[in-house]
């Protein structure tokens, strides 16, 4: 009994493998489509337009934006230290300066991802 589920077992996995391995090979033909004579390995069928560099004008203004958002979060890091040094912040943590150091998180946020483009 013992030796005919190893036979059924042995002859399964073998029977198995070349059904594995045509399916790894179809995989990997879908990945990566074999170029034929008539295709053009430089272009692709998602390259239908290629993509603008920013322009000098666009990036000028950016580099406006960013310039006054620094402004802005300096005064409002200013405002909240000088609220942090009126208040006595171990007891009481008023909401005002909760609020303000969110704006300021929101807007240092909002430098960062402008800054990387």
């Amino acid at each position: 009994m013992v030796n005919t589920r190893r036979s059924f077992l042995v002859f399964l996995l073998a029977a198995s493998a070349p059904v594995t391995f045509v399916a790894r090979l179809m995989a990997q033909r879908r990945q990566n489509p074999p170029t034929g004579p008539g295709s053009d390995p430089t272009k692709s069928s998602d390259d239908t337009m290629p993509l603008k560099p920013p322009t000098k004008a666009i990036l000028e203004e950016n580099d406006k934006d960013i310039k006054k958002s620094v402004e802005k979060l300096f005064q409002l890091a200013s405002d909240l230290k000088a609220e942090v040094e009126k208040t006595d912040s171990g007891k009481v943590l008023s909401l005002a300066m909760v609020k303000k150091a969110e704006e300021i998180e929101k807007l240092a946020k909002d430098i960062k991802t402008r800054a990387k483009g």
